[in-house]
């Protein structure tokens, strides 16, 4: 079997992508060392990159796989596959400005109390081409300016003809920017502390982002290589249907065990054992994590001997089914 090309992310995404990776049986070793680390699966090659680069990289096949934030696929516009939402490193891209700027309240605001005072707009910002595009798309910039694209501004080129409106590339400390470099940013919030001690409020939340498992197209085409890029997101998907199950034993007298079957409802149908009172059956299902708390009375009345583990992982193999569809 040709190998796999994997990319992982480095940065704030590398941590929480190494836990899923060991949760879901991997074993990488050199990560912090090296930027070609060595993984317990001889069928997959691993690289570490920049998230930034890692939709680039897939969409030209450069890698197969990889592991990025939905936020950079969006900033790239490249065409690439998404087979999964990991659902960690959950984050939000937002338009930003300083407190005292107290009678601006949207987008909508900003490019109209700009425009009203002929003042040029300047924005701050990693993600030039997503800011570009919700400014395009904003119903009061279209009304001020029609069609016209916004400045993009980098140090190797410029594009965009309404230098009313200008975006500047930022190479990180974007919320240090205003007021002196810049009016306004956008940027990537987590909890928004940082915003916060540099005097800024947020007035627009132009997308949510997690992280998310991507492959290029051709790949899938490929029967061998498709083979392990589903065996990838099987497990990686594994991981997250995990975090959001319980694996409970429980003994319960064969008197109550159609009332709590009725009412307590498993991932599949669950396993019933024998014990050696003949009056009682072992119970064992994996539940929602969000029912939990919610049949704890239930299971004080009807059963016995509670035992609850967090499985690492849970796996809906008949799933795989669906990722398929992706190929056709």
């Amino acid at each position: 079997m040709d190998q796999v090309r994997l990319a992982i992310p480095n940065g704030h995404l590398m941590n929480d992508t190494l836990k899923a990776m060991s949760r879901a049986g991997y074993s990488i070793s050199g990560s912090s060392r090296t930027y070609q680390p060595s993984i317990n699966d001889h069928h997959i090659e691993l690289r570490v990159l920049r998230p930034q680069e890692i939709p680039i990289y897939v969409a030209e096949g450069i890698q197969d796989v990889g592991i990025t934030g939905a936020d950079w696929i969006a900033e790239t516009g490249v065409k690439v596959e998404t087979l999964l939402d990991l659902e960690y490193s959950k984050v939000r891209i937002v338009v930003a400005i300083q407190n005292c700027m107290s009678e601006i309240c949207s987008l909508s605001d900003l490019i109209r109390t700009f425009a009203n005072d002929r003042r040029t707009l300047r924005i701050s910002t990693e993600y030039p081409n997503l800011a570009s595009r919700a400014i395009q798309n904003n119903a009061a910039y279209h009304e001020l300016f029609g069609n016209q694209e916004p400045l993009i501004i980098t140090p190797w080129w410029r594009k965009g003809e309404n230098d009313k409106v200008a975006v500047y590339l930022s190479f990180g400390a974007t919320e240090a920017k205003p007021p002196i470099a810049a009016d306004a940013i956008v940027e990537v919030m987590d909890t928004g502390t940082s915003l916060r001690q540099n005097g800024l409020k947020v007035i627009e939340v132009l997308m949510e982002s997690s992280a998310v498992l991507i492959c290029n197209s051709s790949v899938l085409s490929e029967p061998q290589k498709r083979e392990k890029v589903l065996d990838i997101a099987t497990l990686l998907g594994g991981v997250i249907d995990g975090r959001k199950r319980l694996h409970i034993f429980v003994n319960v007298e064969k008197s109550n065990l159609e009332v709590l079957l009725e009412q307590l409802p498993g991932l599949k149908k669950p396993t019933i054992s024998p014990l050696s009172d003949d009056d009682w059956v072992a119970l064992n299902t994996v539940i929602d994590r969000s029912e939990y708390l919610h049949f704890i009375p239930l299971l004080r009345k009807l059963a016995q001997g509670l035992v609850v583990y967090e499985p690492r992982q849970v796996l809906s193999l008949e799933d795989v089914s669906a990722l398929r569809g992706v190929e056709s």
